[in-house]
């Protein structure tokens, strides 16, 4: 394999755009990373684009790379339309990641883009909960309730109508890590706090302005213990980058940062919840870069609600489960602490329009790297990782990407 790097990075601020077309939303994004890497479009080899809903929330089903970016003046070259999940951009950059360190492409596009805002919430929710097995999902649910000898229902009534149902899934799911660890409804409460304080510091968040712990606590119950502020929003969004080996690179004017391991995997239909997908590809991937988890020196980790960021900490077996709490009451998670997770904000305050998600915690990094992030920078960058999962199959993610940068 070639070595394969970031040259150039471009997104649009998440939110709710209505008057913005998915045309206008990769338009905006993909010409920020071609002036971030000094290409033109003739510079392109191919182009993988990542979209999740598109079909059920604007009738664009098939040929959504073609459209949005012949839109723009690129045609021609080999597109690949890329679905999986809240995973969908991740996914076209391993793709592409595969592509140009094998040697079949040299310069190659990569772009993940949603509109997933409605004024119809139902509409929005129903979309996300078609990543999951349809005709399974319920019933294994139950199944596995029953043989758990779990006294609740997962899913709660209003489920898929008045908020997602992947929200009962990670109510559920933090339970569990509570009674484990002790963790309790104020140390999610704290990492809001924490995500929203870097949301305001970023110009592409959804959400810009820092909040009270108050605030978060009493911003209404989704699912306990999840609140509002804990949940990521309803939005729309587009991130791309330009990928290609690094002989290539030094034909272009952007600033290169290595990929250093790029895994992707997929859950199973399996009935426990222990042994999870992000704890099986996550030593893949630091043994793919050389390196272990105490070298991480930040993070993007794919906390669709607050809980999720110190239990993905825990499953990388980068915070020890019993020192959970700790980290997190003596800021460990900081831009200035021991290490920066979700330095954007997060998807809980910079926003989640799933196929966008992935290459916006990108953007991230790559930011962070090239010590380009502003009054969020993390001092000394050097390492940097993105976490981004999609979909669920049984009780655990249907996918996964981890990516690891080098600078």
């Amino acid at each position: 394999m070639r070595d394969v790097v970031v040259i150039g990075v471009g997104m649009i601020r998440f939110g709710k755009l209505p008057d913005k077309s998915i045309k206008d939303i990769v338009r905006e994004a993909v010409t920020a990373a071609m002036q971030d890497a000094g290409v033109e479009a003739k510079d392109l080899d191919a182009a993988y684009v990542g979209a999740a809903v598109p079909g059920l929330m604007t009738g664009q089903e098939q040929i959504k790379a073609q459209v949005t970016l012949s839109a723009m003046g690129i045609d021609g070259i080999p597109m690949y339309n890329v679905e999986n999940a809240c995973a969908s951009s991740s996914t076209a950059l391993n793709l592409a990641w595969t592509s140009v360190g094998a040697g079949l492409h040299d310069c190659a596009l990569v772009v993940g883009f949603e509109k997933l805002f409605d004024a119809d919430k139902r509409k929005s929710f129903q979309a996300l909960g078609t990543a999951v097995d349809v005709d399974l999902f319920k019933t294994f649910l139950s199944d596995f309730a029953r043989q758990r000898q779990v006294s609740e229902t997962i899913i709660k009534e209003g489920s898929g109508e008045k908020r997602s149902v992947f929200m009962d899934m990670y109510a559920y799911y933090t339970r569990t890590y509570m009674e484990r660890y002790g963790l309790t409804q104020e140390h999610f409460a704290k990492i809001a706090v924490k995500s929203h304080s870097n949301g305001a510091m970023n110009p592409h968040a959804q959400y810009q302005r820092a909040v009270t712990l108050e605030e978060v606590l009493n911003s209404g119950d989704v699912a306990y213990p999840l609140t509002r502020m804990m949940c990521s929003p309803i939005g729309d969004g587009a991130a791309a980058a330009i990928v290609c080996s690094k002989e290539t690179a030094a034909r272009f004017c952007g600033r290169p940062v290595t990929i250093a391991a790029s895994v992707l995997g997929s859950g199973s239909l399996s009935g426990t919840s222990d042994d999870s997908l992000t704890k099986r590809i996550a030593p893949k991937a630091f043994a793919a870069a050389g390196i272990g988890p105490e070298d991480i020196d930040v993070l993007e980790v794919h906390d669709a609600t607050s809980p999720s960021e110190i239990i993905t900490l825990i499953e990388l077996g980068i915070c020890p489960g019993p020192d959970a709490p700790r980290w997190i009451d003596e800021g460990y998670l900081e831009v200035n602490g021991k290490m920066p997770t979700n330095t954007s904000g997060g998807l809980a305050s910079k926003g989640h329009p799933i196929g966008a998600t992935g290459l916006g915690q990108v953007h991230e990094i790559v930011t962070q790297l090239r010590g380009e992030a502003g009054p969020r920078q993390v001092k000394d960058a050097r390492v940097g990782l993105t976490h981004n999962g999609g979909g669920i199959l049984g009780v655990d993610a249907a996918a996964m990407a981890i990516h690891i940068f080098k600078n």
